[in-house]
C-alpha cells in the first residue's frame, strides 16, 4: 500500500512556463526561484514528490513517515504567494528531516523500538530555521537506532536501500536521506554527522554531503543534555544535489542559539555569495590513505583522476604522507571508545529492561561503553589533540586536504562492512570510514561525488578545510561540479536495464 495515495491539489491561475514534468532532479536554488516567479506552484512540487515517495519510496525505505500536514502547509505557502506576502529564502520547497531530529507534530523515533511512536512537541533549532525560511517538512527518513552506525536499518523500519543498486546500502547514519535525494523523492534534506554520516551515504549515495564547523549550525536534539558527551563530534548539515543547495542550507540554519551552549555566532558572510570564483593558486594535498587506511584499488584509481582536474582549475596538488603517530587500530579504538562511553550512558537502562529493542551492533556498543573508566576518557583528549596538531602542520602549507572519503565502494546493505579489503582483514564496523578525522577536530569536509566503479556504484572524494574555512571547502566544490557539467543523478526509470540490478522492487 503506498505511503499516500491521492494528493488533493489546489488548482490557482500561476503562469506556466515550467510544468511538474519538469520537475526530475531539479535543484533546490531553482525550484525557490520558480516559485517566486509564479512559475510553478508549492502545491504541484509537493504533489510531484509524493506521487515519487508512492511509487519508488516502498522498495527503497528512504522515507520512513510523512507529515499529514504537508499538503496544508503547502496551500498556504501558494496563497502567501498569490497575495505578495514576503517570502523565504526556501519558500514551499519540501525537505526531508533524518529521524534523529524533533520534528514538533512529526513521529520522531530515532531509530528505536523504544520511541516507536514518540511525537516531539518542539522542533530542533535547525528544523525551526529551514520552516522559517519558507520549506515544508515531506516527512522523516531513515537512520540506525541512535545514528550508531555507518549503515541504515531498525527494528522499527528495516534497512534502506541504496538506489543505484538495491542489493548495496545507503550507507549511514543518514542514510535514508541521502537515498531520498539521489532517488529524487526529495530536492534536499537534513542529515547529522558524528562520525561520517553525512558524507558516508553522501559517498555511497553520488550526493553531495556538507559537514560544517562545528558549531555553525545549532545541535540541540536533547535539550536535557546540552553539554552531552558525544556533542563535541556532531553536526547537521546537508544532503543535495548541487554544492549551490548545500550553501542555502548552510545560510538559513547557522547562527547562535541559546539552546546549544557550543553554538557559533551569527555569521555576516553568506556562503552562497562566496561558492562561485577563481581557485588558481589554491594548494590541495591529497592523500591517499592518511597513513593508516587500506583503500580498495578502484577507489583509489576514482580519486588519481580527479588530481587532473583541480589542476585545470588553477589548484596546486601535491601527494602528502601523514604520520598521527598511532595505528589505524589506535586511532579508531579512542574515537569509538568515546562513542562506546556516551552509548552506555543513554542506553544502559534499556539493555536492562528492554534488550530486545536493542539492535545487536548498538547494543554492543553499551557492552563496551560500560568498560571506559574516566581516565581513559579523559586521556583520549590528549589523543584528539595530537591529531589536531598534526592537521594543523598541514594546513600551514596547504589549504584544502583531499583523501576518499571511503575506503570501500558500497557494500551489501546486510553487513556492517567488509571483511577485507586488499586482501587484508578489518574491523567491518569502522575501518574503511576515512570521515572520523574531521568529527574529532571539527573541521568542514565535504563528499563530492566524482565517479563510479566499473559495476555503476558511486565514489565520494572526501574535501577538507580548516576551521571557519567552509566557504573555501564550498567553493572548491562548487567549481569541480561546473567542471564536469553537474553530479549524475541515478534514473530509476531507466536504472532497471542495469544488469546489475536484481530486484529493484520500486521499479
Amino acid at each position: 500500500m503506498p505511503i499516500m495515495s491521492k494528493h488533493a491539489k489546489l488548482y490557482i491561475k500561476i503562469k506556466r512556463t515550467r510544468g511538474v514534468t519538469m520537475l526530475k532532479n531539479t535543484n533546490v536554488f531553482d525550484l525557490a526561484q520558480s516559485v517566486k516567479a509564479k512559475e510553478l506552484s508549492p502545491v504541484e512540487i509537493l504533489d510531484y514528490y509524493l506521487e515519487r515517495v508512492d511509487k519508488y519510496n516502498p522498495g527503497l525505505n528512504a522515507i520512513v513517515t510523512l507529515n499529514e500536514h504537508a499538503l496544508d502547509e503547502a496551500k498556504k505557502a501558494e496563497e502567501a504567494l498569490l497575495s505578495g506576502e514576503k517570502l523565504g529564502t526556501l519558500h514551499g520547497i519540501p525537505v526531508a528531516i533524518k529521524d534523529l531530529t524533533p520534528t514538533n507534530g512529526i513521529k520522531t523515533t530515532f531509530g528505536s523500538k523504544a520511541f516507536e511512536n514518540n511525537v516531539p512537541d518542539r522542533d530542533a533549532t535547525v528544523v525551526q530555521r529551514l520552516k522559517e525560511a519558507g520549506a515544508i517538512v515531506l516527512g522523516k527518513t531513515n537512520t540506525p537506532d541512535f545514528g550508531h552506525k555507518g549503515t541504515t536499518d531498525n527494528l522499527v523500519f528495516g534497512a534502506t536501500k541504496n538506489p543505484w543498486n538495491d542489493k548495496k546500502t545507503s550507507g549511514g547514519s543518514s542514510g535514508g536521506s541521502a537515498a531520498a535525494v539521489a532517488a529524487d523523492l526529495v530536492p534536499f534534506a537534513e542529515g547529522s554527522d558524528g562520525g561520517g554520516s553525512i558524507r558516508i551515504p553522501a559517498s555511497f549515495c553520488g550526493v553531495y554531503g556538507f559537514k560544517p564547523t562545528y558549531g555553525r549550525i545549532p545541535m540541540d536534539n536533547n535539550l536535557a543534555n546540552v553539554f552531552g558527551s558525544n556533542n563535541p563530534f556532531v553536526n547537521h548539515g546537508p544532503l543535495t544535489r548541487s554544492v549551490r543547495d548545500a550553501a542555502l542550507f548552510v545560510d538559513v540554519t547557522q547562527g547562535y542559539s541559546p539552546t546549544d551552549p557550543y553554538s557559533l555566532p551569527t555569521m555576516n558572510e553568506k556562503l552562497i555569495d562566496h561558492i562561485d570564483g577563481s581557485l588558481q593558486g589554491v594548494k590541495i594535498a591529497y592523500t591517499k590513505d592518511f597513513g593508516m587506511y587500506t583503500v580498495d584499488p578502484e577507489v583509489e584509481h576514482v580519486l588519481d583522476e580527479q588530481v587532473a582536474k583541480w589542476r585545470a582549475l588553477g589548484c596546486d596538488v601535491e601527494e602528502v604522507s601523514m604520520d598521527f603517530g598511532m595505528t589505524l587500530h589506535e586511532f579508531l579504538g579512542f574515537f569509538k571508545n568515546m562513542w562506546y562511553a556516551a552509548a552506555a550512558a543513554g542506553g544502559a537502562s534499556m539493555l536492562k529492561n528492554h534488550p530486545e529493542w536493542l539492535t545487536p551492533s548498538y547494543r554492543t556498543m553499551i557492552e563496551r561503553g560500560f568498560a571506559v573508566t574516566t581516565s581513559e576518557y579523559i586521556n583520549y583528549q590528549e589523543k584528539r589533540s595530537k591529531v589536531w596538531n598534526v592537521l594543523q602542520d598541514v594546513y600551514k602549507k596547504y589549504d584544502l586536504i583531499m583523501s576518499p572519503a571511503l575506503a570501500v565502494p558500497p557494500f551489501d546493505y546486510h553487513l556492517l562492512g567488509p571483511e577485507t579489503i586488499k586482501g587484508k582483514k578489518i574491523e567491518a564496523d569502522s575501518d574503511w570510514m576515512m570521515t572520523h578525522i574531521y568529527n574529532m577536530t571539527g573541521l568542514p569536509a565535504a563528499s563530492i561525488p566524482a565517479g563510479f566503479t566499473k559495476d555503476g556504484l558511486p565514489i565520494g572524494m572526501q574535501l577538507a578545510g580548516n576551521r571557519f574555512m567552509d566557504s573555501l571547502v564550498l567553493n572548491a566544490s562548487q567549481e569541480f561540479e561546473k567542471l564536469i557539467g553537474g553530479f549524475a543523478m541515478v534514473d530509476l526509470e531507466t536504472v532497471r536495464t542495469n544488469e546489475n540490478i536484481t530486484s529493484q522492487k520500486y521499479l
